[in-house]
């Protein structure tokens, strides 16, 4: 199976039709179905249903068609990106983020590091904590942020600071007006939990919080986004716990709610273990400066990286 075969699977699927894909591709039409046999015949099934007028996929076909173009866009996305490169001598810093760190200010310490860095190309990927683990041993980003503890030896984690989370409920709960509930006093409400995959992830951090407290909840809704949990909540689905930094979301038909217990998730930057690149370095001093502007802590972890940006400006 090559790129090649992939491209002329991809365009009959789209023409449903051997004759006017062969076209497009500026080939004869037999080796065209040469290519597609030989395919099939590595796959072990009929992609395309040729009894049809027009053409159409099997199921098989269909489900090979979601993955090809997807291996196709990425290839795409590979070929624009490294054509960029060259043409420009700005160097490249790729952050990784998962959702939830939107709402926790990460847009403003974004915005000042571009100040401070007008040169580097800066790319923003959203990308969920295990992924970012990945992508960084991988080099497809060169720094994350994300809310779950995952231990791997080539990969230093920094807990920049701990959010509290909220319960969020219909605003017709009998609790909405109560300001602080118990996660005892949410037990009995069926929970929406994301993302959905891939585990562990930030619902499993909740799920752990109701079992810490020997609370066993009902789920309702797994769900992939943030945002689509709260929509749920409004839609009087089951409630959920957020970061508190979700309330600047303003969903109508919500409340946010204080909880007792106070739980909290951590934002947790990760970068390559001996990253010293001059960007990185930049970030955490940006990070540092801003978060004492905030009069937030600043841990030793991210002390250290500043330091050494320090030490590269003399």
């Amino acid at each position: 199976m090559d790129l090649r075969q992939l491209r002329y699977f991809v365009m009959v699927a789209n023409e449903r039709n051997f004759t006017r894909a062969a076209e497009r591709l500026h080939i004869a039409q037999p080796p065209l179905s040469r290519q597609i046999q030989q395919l099939e015949g590595e796959l072990g099934h009929d992609l395309i249903d040729r009894n049809a007028r027009p053409l159409r996929l099997t199921a098989m076909g269909r489900l090979f068609y979601e993955q090809a173009t997807q291996v196709l866009g990425r290839v795409d996305e590979m070929r624009s990106m490294m054509s960029r490169a060259a043409a420009s001598d700005r160097r490249r810093f790729v952050v990784g983020f998962v959702a939830s760190t939107i709402y926790a200010r990460l847009p403003t310490l974004i915005r000042q590091f571009r100040l401070a860095a007008p040169n580097v190309e800066l790319k923003l990927v959203e990308m969920n904590s295990l992924d970012q683990i990945g992508g960084l041993k991988d080099g497809m980003i060169d720094v994350g942020f994300g809310r779950i503890r995952f231990d791997d030896p080539a990969v230093r984690r920094t807990v920049l600071r701990e959010e509290r989370l909220v319960a969020v409920v219909p605003a017709t709960h009998k609790l909405a007006s109560a300001g602080t509930v118990s996660l005892a006093e949410l037990g009995h409400d069926p929970l929406i939990i994301y993302p959905r995959a891939p585990r562990p992830s930030y619902a499993d951090q909740v799920l752990s919080i109701f079992q810490d407290h020997g609370l066993t909840p009902s789920i309702a809704h797994e769900v992939r986004e943030l945002q689509v949990a709260v929509g749920l909540v409004a839609a009087e689905e089951g409630v959920c716990l957020v970061p508190e930094s979700v309330r600047q979301a303003r969903t109508e038909g919500v409340q946010y709610l204080e909880l007792a217990e106070a739980p909290i998730s951590p934002i947790i930057m990760s970068n390559r273990v001996g990253d010293r690149s001059d960007e990185l370095l930049l970030m955490s001093a940006v990070i540092a400066r801003t978060y004492r502007e905030w009069g937030y802590a600043v841990n030793q972890g991210l002390s250290e990286l500043e330091d050494g940006h320090l030490a590269q400006q003399g």
